[in-house]
């Protein structure tokens, strides 16, 4: 075969690795190991573009990790449980278990097209019952553990869908799914006390840094939300009762004129009269949904509740309002408003005619009430606040707190964003939460030796809720203490459960007597690279590290924190075409810049993530058939750093191709010359063979360290076709020393390639005489010797005169001589403080700087 037949090379090689169980993986102590692991998928029933980035940029790590001679444990497996199976249910007719199995088939067979090195042997699902025992088993020991516990909380509720949903999945007010408006509801839910490691969690950010990207760790800083102020006991007049109000702002509670409690708070019901009493439940919902609106601009409203509370400090009466901009998850639920220093409490307290008081007073200005047209939030020197007036304001805080505690009025206190994680779904298609509700035994969890809670088969799916709600078989049971008739939990689990500690399942999958054995664990934790989209980088990121913390603390693991490093790849994205009258569409509907259906002129652009309702998707098994898996991961690689977004090109992959092609034609055309040499191991040379040496190994140097230590895919692939432009030009001799020479090279061209591109490198292996697999060849080393080159002496001048002389390397470019002579210590003396209006350059000679 002298062309180039992606196909068919890559279906002999992918059955090979597989017959040879070549990506199986074992602990060696011998061997120092690395975790390799992508964010396992959702099995939606394709795979996208996206996933092939991820899982190439995976590949290229794992394989060139074991090639440098690391124990590689690269894993996949299947996020598995979750709406999009319910709703083929309900719209199909498909039950969800049948419907994620055939998923996971057809795309499992997609990531084998595309040669990715996974060790299938530790293949996970999570809606196996093998899998999700495991995590009805960690329930049960976070619920012994005081972790896992039931309240009421006021929950996002569809009432088409009879479901409770999260924030994310309520879009523009309504439901993702129906489009129905979504209402709010008290109900018992499950929460795990994640807000019990906030401090820990955010600590660990900072021992994160440099490892994550700082966009991700500023994300989960501030969901965390950590803030360091006083808790104030505000009494109520004429009730045994006192609100806690958490602020961030101690120094201006004397010119707190009014309060102000989020719709949800418990004591609003008690608290409100007349006229209110009667609509109250009406103005609470409308309410609610403005201070839920997170991303909307919304009008501040409010009412006042009828009642009034006392100022610890100053013995004032003060009003107490609901207000729309106060949400129950920050702090207490209850703000004291300063509407002098604070903007939003300035708009309320101007739209209903609550007074204002200045308590800071900035430096060289005075501010009076009445003149005042926007609140003064800055420091300053403190007034109007008893014997703390004429203190700057930073210190007045401290000194305002130490009273407090004194008279036990307040206390000094640090509040958190964070709230506790809602683990209860009104669905069917998720783990089964392990408790029984007995009405003599109260919540009792389900004994170990009686999981998993299996979820029943035989159920019907239709729209209006869980279909657990209504299958006697499953809820009714009997309490496992008293023997007595009981109802079993019809609520699953969230799936962020299941993808909260599926890497610790993959280093023993197979272990039947508990969720993972501990010496693999301590083996392979942590994950040494992790990979997903940065839309994880709160939710799922953050639970993986809760509960590894939490599973550590119950005495299971040892490890800290889950993943030591994190790449957040960029998407894929796709200009998109859209018709005026005809909406999106696909490129073959566009016929030059008009629509094929009706004529009209389209609109090209910008360019956006693929998207399957915008019709800019490029299916993966197209460019396979078209090009080849080796042609797709290529120029997913090279065409952006994996940071960084990546836009589509046909052009980009058609010259992937066609660089695949060089390739192949060099290594087929070089092997008459090459066939019986060993490759040059070192030696004199001369001339043109000493070039070739040269920038054999400076490109080993440089993919080695692009890979390695930078992830620069995209410069390590451009350095290895620069060497290929490199062979294709030299005028190759045929003794025995440039036959030598030129073996090392096309075999260095070979080995460089392979964690980009494994079938072709694999093929042309094989072809120059050499016995694969190539995973099991050592990964080439540059030679310091073949990277020394000649040096020439160049002239600095400043302004026509010399200043200094510099040896720089005899190939170094302008650009280098240049930086070069600027970074001279006498030059720099010489230019200090001027401008660079000019340089010029005489090659390998002198370098003037006109400066001035």
């Amino acid at each position: 075969m002298d062309r180039y037949n992606p196909q068919e090379i890559e279906k002999r090689w992918q059955g090979i690795w597989e017959e040879e169980g070549l990506f199986r993986v074992e602990e060696r102590k011998d061997r120092k190991k690395y975790y390799l692991l992508e964010m396992f998928p959702y099995p939606s029933g394709r795979i996208h573009m996206g996933h092939v980035r991820n899982y190439s940029i995976g590949d290229v790590l794992a394989r060139f990790m074991r090639m440098r001679g690391y124990n590689v444990l690269h894993p996949m497996g299947w996020d598995a449980f979750g709406l999009p199976a319910e709703n083929a249910a309900i719209e199909h007719g498909v039950h969800p278990a049948r419907w994620t199995y055939e998923n996971i088939a057809y795309m499992k067979e997609q990531l084998r097209r595309m040669g990715f090195s996974y060790d299938w042997s530790r293949e996970i699902t999570t809606c196996n019952e093998d899998y999700y025992r495991w995590g009805q088993w960690f329930f049960i020991k976070l619920y012994e553990k005081g972790l896992a516990y039931r309240k009421l909380s006021v929950v996002n509720w569809c009432e088409r869908c009879q479901t409770v949903l999260a924030n994310e999945q309520v879009e523009d007010g309504r439901c993702w799914r129906c489009g129905e408006e979504v209402g709010y509801r008290e109900l018992p839910q499950w929460f795990f006390r994640i807000t019990a490691y906030a401090e820990e969690l955010l600590e660990g950010c900072e021992r994160l840094r440099g490892a994550w990207p700082e966009k991700v760790l500023t994300m989960q800083r501030n969901w965390i939300g950590r803030s360091e102020g006083a808790e104030v006991f505000f009494p109520v007049e004429g009730r045994e009762v006192k609100i806690t109000v958490f602020t961030t702002r101690p120094d201006t509670l004397y010119g707190a004129t009014f309060m102000a409690l989020s719709p949800e708070h418990p004591l609003v019901p008690d608290l409100v009269e007349s006229p209110y009493k009667r609509d109250l439940p009406s103005i609470l919902e409308s309410y609610r949904k403005a201070a839920r609106a997170r991303e909307v601009e919304y009008e501040k409203e409010g009412f006042f509740t009828g009642s009034y509370a006392v100022n610890p400090l100053t013995g004032e009466r003060i009003p107490i309002y609901v207000a729309n901009f106060v949400l129950m998850e920050y702090g207490t639920g209850a703000i004291m408003c300063v509407p002098a220093h604070d903007q939003r409490d300035f708009e309320f307290a101007k739209r209903y005619g609550l007074p204002l008081r200045v308590v800071i007073q900035p430096e060289g200005g005075e501010l009076t009430p009445a003149t005042m047209e926007e609140a003064y939030e800055g420091d300053g020197r403190v007034v109007n606040s008893g014997p703390f007036s004429g203190l700057q304001n930073r210190e007045a805080m401290k000194r305002i707190i130490r009273y407090m505690e004194e008279k036990g009025i307040g206390k000094g206190a640090v509040s958190y964003r964070l709230r506790d994680w809602g683990i209860s779904r009104q669905r069917y298609w998720g783990t089964p939460i392990p408790i029984i509700y007995c009405d003599g035994c109260g919540t009792v969890p389900v004994p170990e030796d009686q999981l998993p809670v299996i979820l029943p088969k035989d159920v019907e799916f239709r729209p209006g809720g869980s279909p657990l709600t209504q299958e006697r078989g499953f809820y009714e049971t009997t309490c496992p203490r008293c023997g007595k008739g009981a109802r079993r939990e019809t609520d699953t689990m969230d799936t962020f459960v299941d993808s909260s500690w599926y890497f610790l399942r993959y280093t023993s999958p197979h272990e039947e007597k508990g969720p993972f054995r501990k010496d693999a664990v301590e083996y392979w934790m942590p994950v040494d690279q992790y990979i997903g989209g940065i839309e994880h980088a709160v939710l799922h990121l953050l639970y993986a590290r809760f509960f590894t913390k939490a599973l550590r603390d119950i005495g299971l693991i040892d490890v800290d924190e889950p993943f030591a490093r994190l790449l957040t790849q960029g998407m894929v994205c796709k200009e998109i075409i859209r018709c005026p009258e005809d909406g999106y569409l696909l490129p073959d509907e566009v016929d030059g810049d008009r629509c094929r259906r009706c004529g009209r002129r389209v609109e090209k652009g910008p360019v956006e993530k693929m998207s399957k309702s915008k019709k800019n998707i490029v299916d993966p098994d197209e460019m396979i058939e078209r090009y080849g898996a080796d042609t797709t991961r290529l120029f997913t690689l090279f065409a952006a750093p994996p940071e960084r977004d990546l836009e589509w090109s046909d052009e980009g992959i058609e010259g992937a191709y066609r660089f695949l092609n060089r390739v192949w034609r060099l290594v087929m055309d070089s092997l008459p010359l090459i066939e019986g040499v060993s490759p040059f191991r070192g030696g004199r040379l001369d001339g043109d063979l000493k070039e070739i040496r040269y920038r054999v190994h400076l490109t080993i140097k440089r993919v080695t360290e692009d890979v390695g230590e930078r992830f620069h895919f995209n410069t390590a692939i451009s350095a290895v076709m620069e060497l290929v432009n490199a062979l294709y030009q030299w005028d190759k001799g045929r003794d025995d020393l440039s036959r030598s020479v030129l073996r090392e090279a096309v075999e260095t061209v070979i080995l460089l390639l392979h964690p980009f591109v494994p079938h072709i490198t694999e093929e042309l292996w094989k072809r120059i005489g050499n016995t694969p697999p190539l995973l099991e060849r050592e990964w080439p080393a540059y030679d310091e010797e073949a990277l020394r080159r000649e040096r020439v002496l160049v002239v600095v001048q400043v302004n026509g005169r010399v200043r200094s002389r510099i040896e720089v390397p005899a190939d170094a470019t302008e650009e280098e001589v240049r930086e070069a002579a600027l970074s001279d210590e006498k030059v720099k003396g010489w230019i200090e403080g001027k401008g660079i209006r000019k340089v010029v350059y005489v090659p390998k000679r002198l370098i003037n700087i006109v400066a001035g």
